[in-house]
């Protein structure tokens, strides 16, 4: 299938709710399953081309939230499959409660894609930037929560998760980001990927923050540090067999994330490096706080969890297993 994908080119910056519109409207033409569930916000999620493309296959609420997502559960029964498009903070936080009891008690197949995720959410300030998103979903029965890091990256993406049984959350962005993959293939829930090979530390990353990772194992590189990257696009189910791969082989890991540090992909890493092979690690993401309005990339920066944050947590913990 992804001979049909309409990739964009290597050294562009796109956003990933960009890729997640392009996703859509591909993936609408090529099989006529899946209906968009809409809370008017598809100039901002990216769905707005589908629903240009496909009228007849868009669910329009308004902003109605819960509504929608109890709704979607329904609608799953009739096997078609409902997806959801929305802004995080108000899609899986302000339906939480439908997304746990009507969709994932049920083990309905549901969609959900959310944009407007961490810090990347950026000027729309701190009640639109949702930090708590992989935390909240990983912890619900049944849930599959992944998460792309780049606009590429989602065409082969949406095309798993509407083959997967179940519900799936899908965690987009909202600003500009590199693209990574010039055309990633077919993507396998539950796999990361190893996109540089090192010896010294591995940094696991997600999201947008992976462009972040291979710029701080260019960093690192120049000190004498040979960093291994892996883009941990699935957080539920996690690779495990690929973290313990990582810390047999390199001995310390560094997790980066847009995401809260309580419950994140650090949260989900730790968990398994606690089980499978102890090793030093350090979590780069946003502290126990808020978010603040402002350009993505300084508040990047100012909450931590900028390149040259990963970097300092990856010299820290190359101290950290040079004495254990």
């Amino acid at each position: 299938m992804s001979q049909n994908f309409d990739f964009f080119p290597l050294g562009q910056e796109v956003s990933l709710r960009e890729g997640f519109g392009r996703a859509l409207v591909t993936l609408g033409r090529m099989r006529s399953d899946f209906y968009l569930f809409d809370a008017d916000v598809a100039g901002g999620t990216g769905a707005k081309p589908f629903a240009g493309a496909f009228p007849e296959r868009v669910v329009q609420f308004g902003i109605a939230e819960q509504n929608l997502m109890a709704a979607a559960a329904g609608f799953a029964d009739t096997g078609l499959i409902p997806l959801v498009a929305g802004f995080a903070s108000f899609t899986v936080m302000r339906a939480h409660e439908q997304l746990r009891t009507a969709v994932c008690y049920g083990g309905r197949n549901v969609k959900i894609c959310c944009s407007h995720v961490g810090l990347d959410a950026g000027p729309d300030g701190a009640t639109a930037q949702m930090l708590e998103d992989l935390a909240t979903c990983r912890a619900i029965p049944g849930l599959t929560v992944v998460v792309p890091a780049c606009a590429n990256e989602i065409q082969p993406m949406l095309a798993a998760i509407l083959n997967a049984p179940g519900p799936v959350y899908m965690r987009i962005g909202r600003s500009p980001s590199p693209i990574i993959y010039e055309n990633p293939g077919p993507i396998r829930i539950g796999q990361g990927d190893i996109l540089r090979n090192g010896d010294d530390m591995t940094l696991i990353a997600c999201g947008t923050r992976v462009a972040a990772a291979l710029k701080a194992a260019d960093l690192l590189a120049t000190k004498g540090i040979s960093a291994r990257v892996v883009n941990m696009r699935s957080i539920k189910p996690l690779d495990h067999a690929l973290i313990e791969k990582c810390c047999i082989e390199t001995g310390a890991i560094v997790t980066v994330e847009d995401h809260s540090a309580l419950g994140g992909l650090g949260g989900a890493v730790a968990e398994s490096v606690v089980q499978v092979c102890p090793v030093p690690m350090e979590i780069v993401a946003v502290r126990d706080l808020f978010g603040r309005s402002g350009e993505h990339s300084e508040l990047f920066g100012a909450y931590g969890i900028d390149v040259a944050d990963i970097v300092a947590a990856a010299l820290k913990a190359q101290r950290r297993r040079h004495r254990s």
